[in-house]
């Protein structure tokens, strides 16, 4: 698996110019599943961005993580995170997963984010989606489980 996290002061989801989705300070998440992904994947990742200390506390330090400030999660697939760009100029995307698979395991990413205590919005899979956010920070981390 594969998410870019963005610290957001907010973040929102529109489907054909209409909102479906939205969170003010939190997490933007794009999340990227391959074929070769399983439950450890998952739940190594759902460790890690729980419990990721990024908020600054009362001496400007980045030292809580989401719950402690009350902060949200929207997150969004983007199967293009897996994009192969060494040869020629169209990207190949044949590591990431088969649709069925991925949507399957980003719902399951989804519902394990939640029962570890988060709230949790979601884009809509597979939809042609436009994102907007404003980058606090701006604070932009990359997580890739295969490179555990």
């Amino acid at each position: 698996m594969r998410i870019l996290l963005q610290r957001v002061s907010s973040a929102s989801v529109k489907i054909a110019d209409q909102m479906i989705s939205s969170i003010e300070q939190g997490y933007l998440l794009l999340v990227a599943i391959q074929a070769t992904d399983t439950q450890d994947d998952l739940d190594y990742l759902v460790r890690k961005i729980t419990g990721l200390r990024v908020f600054t506390d009362e001496n400007g330090q980045m030292n809580l993580n989401l719950q402690q400030i009350d902060g949200q999660i929207l997150s969004v697939s983007q199967f293009t995170l897996y994009a192969d760009t060494k040869k020629g100029n169209r990207p190949s995307f044949t590591k990431a997963a088969e649709p069925q698979f991925a949507e399957k395991m980003y719902n399951q990413f989804n519902d394990s984010l939640i029962e570890a205590g988060n709230i949790v919005n979601t884009g809509q899979f597979g939809a042609d989606m436009q994102i907007s956010l404003v980058n606090d920070g701006p604070v932009t981390i990359w997580f890739d489980s295969e490179k555990l």
